[in-house]
């Protein structure tokens, strides 16, 4: 900012406005708190530490600037009132890049309240695209939401934004961490704001916002900020992290059965409503019928949850008509209800700083609010699952490039040629695209023929930074120091003290007691048992192009009946020891009575419309032992005859568990034969599996039975694995 004393002209008038010894216009700051009131509805309302020199910094000296400041702290009222200062001033709209629906429903409703005109174009509004841009031709629009990714959509990108660029008054990045590698929640398409930033005309201010970054995070944003010529020099302002309404805790207990009885015991002391946070959609769905179950008015919300319903129940929980949202990380960044009275985790975030992120949702406006942690044993593994997921491979990224040329391909069609999921290739995609040597466009993807070097020192840099954010989440439910001052010295806050409430500096504020029966109610609860696994009705798209001869809808005489598996590996009830029985280090062995007990319970349940009449088994490379156990031990129970394992042919199914349905269909057609089993012909069979993941290998198998006379084929596995 400046230091001068003098005069600033206006932008839109060209009259000078009188500055005070600061160098600060005096009328922008008489605005600026008048569009304050109007956006916190109140009079009397004030601009917190350093507010003001923001909105300074981006209306008088047009600067780019990084600010990092809690949540509750008001990020979103330095850039709704700078849009109206610099729209009065003649600019035009704000384009806000915002990563989530929720939060952008949240900025929206933000900014009407403060008479500001906000709209967004994101995937469920498609419909009203042409009339979103017909109000900014018609500058009736004071700011635009849109989401990193719509940045990349072909029409959105070559239609529409060039245009937008060129009138922009102001460019804001919320939640800026996402643009680091280092960031908590970094997101590829992120990174492609930098690009964007560069293009920016001369004289349009620049602003991140985030309330989690440490000192890496800050350097490499405030770098990325400061592309484009002559734009080095990137304001960068701070604030302590700390919010003296949070108090900490973690309660450590033996398993998921004893968190969940604690919860259950204790959830309707916690004051007002809250979040419970669940490291997966199936811990999420689980939680919250359990809860519900007994007398506790919670709702699950993933990031499989219908958008409308996610509407409707975040409506919900701040209008306190819900005690809990039991959610996993898809209710996160940006959602605001000021008086969210408690934050509990059943199991821990991978980082103490996405930790920090998370409980920042409590306490903004409230005295007191409660936030505890739960660990689970499982924890690494889940962390390790998702750590590894998000790494791309050299030899699938080579894959990948060596498929392009100039023609569009689809994912779709892309999937027919690398063995990735549909969710996994598109990731990578994302990341060859902001690399630059790959582009979206209208019908797919196309390669640019620029070069292309697989970074493997900066992702093996990436994989031991997050190494070292897991131990510090370890070292943080451990510590005996000063919770918050742990999380604050996380984000390399210069403030951090010890906050004297969390339970290491006053003792623990939360009870360890489970009310009577409700430990025996849980176990009681966690041990249900069955989950449907639904039959393949279609082939997938490409897989005729690998070798496989087949194409549309599976015929009616090969189709498998509805099955059933005991449970998922991410359930907490069964899915806990099913992890340990099928982890890839566990050895081969006979399924013990106890849980083959609960799998002749799902049996016993099953609502079949013919009973079957014998018993075969998949032929298992891994678990032979524990395969032909479990068929065993349901022919007995069953008095049913078991007419053994399918025959392996050609060295059985090729490649790994993962992958895509055509490459798994590719690996095990043709790879399994009747061989010994005497099919009994017009009658239906039992078929014994340890694991389902992608259906195909019983799809496969199911279909031999089929072929050699059986009338239907019921799928039984021990685990889903999601």
């Amino acid at each position: 900012m400046s230091n001068t004393t003098g005069t600033t002209p206006d932008a839109r008038t060209g009259a000078a406005a009188t500055t005070d010894p600061g160098g600060v216009a005096a009328s922008t700051r008489e605005q600026a708190l008048s569009t304050l009131r109007a956006l916190v509805g109140r009079d009397d309302a004030q601009f917190h530490d350093g507010q003001f020199e923001a909105i300074a910094a981006l209306v008088d000296d047009r600067r780019r600037a990084l600010v990092v400041q809690r949540t509750g702290w008001g990020k979103s009222a330095v850039y709704f009132v700078a849009t109206m200062l610099l729209r009065a001033r003649g600019a035009g709209p704000t384009i806000l890049v915002s990563p989530l629906l929720a939060l952008m429903r949240d900025q929206v409703a933000a900014a009407e309240r403060a008479g500001v005109r906000a709209v967004t174009l994101n995937s469920s509004n498609r419909h009203e695209w042409d009339d979103v841009m017909q109000r900014l031709r018609d500058d009736s629009v004071d700011a635009l939401l849109v989401s990193p990714e719509r940045l990349n959509n072909p029409e959105f990108r070559d239609e529409y934004l060039p245009a937008l660029i060129g009138r922009s008054g102001l460019l804001v990045i919320d939640e800026a961490h996402c643009i680091s590698d280092w960031g908590h929640d970094f997101r590829p398409d992120y990174r492609r704001l930098r690009e964007l930033i560069a293009t920016m005309p001369d004289g349009v201010p620049v602003l991140a916002t985030t309330a989690t970054a440490n000192e890496r995070v800050v350097a490499d944003v405030a770098e990325q900020m400061g592309a484009g010529a002559g734009h080095a020099d990137v304001l960068t302002t701070r604030g302590p992290l700390a919010r003296k309404s949070l108090r900490l805790g973690v309660l450590t207990l033996p398993d998921a059965g004893a968190r969940l009885a604690w919860l259950v015991s204790n959830l309707g002391a916690l004051q007002g409503s809250g979040i419970v946070y669940a490291l997966t959609v199936s811990a999420a769905e689980d939680t919250a019928r359990l809860l519900r179950d007994a007398g506790h008015e919670t709702y699950a919300y993933t990031g499989q949850t219908d958008t409308a319903e996610r509407e409707d129940l975040e409506g919900r929980l701040k209008r306190n008509e819900v005690k809990a949202l039991v959610a996993t990380s898809a209710l996160g960044m940006g959602f605001d209800k000021p008086d969210l009275g408690f934050v509990v985790h059943l199991g821990a975030p991978s980082s103490p700083v996405a930790y920090y992120q998370q409980v920042g949702r409590a306490g903004r406006a409230t005295d007191t609010a409660d936030v505890l942690l739960l660990p689970g044993p499982e924890d690494r593994a889940i962390w390790e699952y998702f750590a590894t997921a998000s790494m791309p491979s050299k030899e699938k990224a080579d894959a990948v490039l060596g498929a392009l040329g100039s023609e569009p391909q689809s994912t779709r069609a892309l999937e027919s040629q690398i063995d990735l999921k549909q969710s996994t290739l598109e990731l990578l995609l994302k990341v060859l695209d902001v690399d630059g040597a790959v582009r979206r466009v209208p019908k797919g993807w196309v390669s640019t023929g620029e070069p292309w070097i697989y970074d493997e020192e900066r992702y093996e840099r990436i994989a031991a930074a997050r190494r070292v954010e897991q131990q510090a989440m370890l070292d943080y439910e451990t510590t005996a120091d000063c919770r918050m001052q742990f999380l604050q010295q996380q984000l390399d806050d210069p403030t951090a003290e010890p906050c004297g409430r969390c339970d290491r500096c006053a003792g623990a504020w939360y009870p360890s007691e489970v009310a009577t029966g409700v430990a025996a109610s849980v176990a009681t609860a966690l041990d249900r048992v069955g989950v449907e696994i639904e039959p393949r009705k279609l082939w997938p798209t490409g897989a005729d192009r690998l070798g496989v001869p087949v194409r549309g809808k599976i015929a009616p005489e090969q189709l498998l009946s509805s099955g059933r598996a005991l449970a998922r590996l991410t359930d907490l009830g069964w899915g806990g020891p099913l992890r340990e029985l099928l982890s890839n280090d566990a050895p081969d062995q006979p399924v013990p009575p106890a849980l083959l007990a609960a799998c002749i319970r799902v049996l016993a349940d099953w609502r079949w419309a013919e009973r079957p009449v014998a018993v075969a088994s998949v032929p298992s490379r891994r678990r032979p032992i524990f395969v032909d156990s479990l068929a065993r031990g349901f022919a007995d129970a069953g008095r049913l005859p078991y007419l053994g394992s399918l025959e392996l042919l050609g060295g059985g199914p090729s490649g790994e568990p993962g992958g895509n349905s055509a490459f798994r269909l590719a690996s095990v057609w043709g790879r399994f034969g009747v061989g010994e089993v005497v099919v009994p012909v017009g009658q239906p069979v039992l078929l014994v599996d340890d694991l389902v993941d992608s259906r195909w290998t019983m799809t496969v198998a199911g279909a031999v039975l089929r072929d050699a006379g059986a009338s239907a084929v019921l799928p039984f596995s021990a685990a889903l694995r999601s």
